[in-house]
């Protein structure tokens, strides 16, 4: 089984993220992924989680704080900002579910994305 790892000590925000977990991912020579939740699933279905792996993301409590609530709200207001293609309404009530105490953070959502590729061993430290 081949081992990844994912330094949180590398990034601190999603695009820090997406770039440094997109820069374990071949599969394409003039590949450009997007920078979205929905294309990171889309890829670990399309070739970088189709073989068992290991992924240690080491620093996860960093991430856990990078990726929280607050980096969590401003997604959504960015979302609502830039309206359409956005599901603005949508936003909204994550942002009311996220201030209720409720809804998943960034870093919970990425960690939830990665576990449901049942061939990825995710290991937080």
């Amino acid at each position: 089984m081949k081992t990844f790892n994912l330094n949180a000590d590398d990034f601190d925000d999603l695009t820090g993220f997406y770039t440094v977990i997109y820069g374990m991912m071949t599969l394409y020579t003039d590949w450009k992924p997007g920078l979205s939740l929905d294309a990171l699933n889309d890829i670990l279905y399309s070739g970088f989680g189709k073989r068992p792996l290991r992924l240690i993301w080491e620093n996860s409590a960093k991430s856990a704080s990078d990726l929280g609530l607050a980096a969590t709200l401003r997604f959504y207001e960015d979302k609502i900002i830039q309206g359409k293609p956005y599901n603005t309404e949508l936003a909204q009530q994550k942002i009311a579910d996220l201030k209720n105490g409720e809804g998943q953070t960034l870093f919970e959502i990425i960690v939830e994305i990665l576990e449901d590729h049942k061939q990825i061993a995710l290991l937080l430290n």
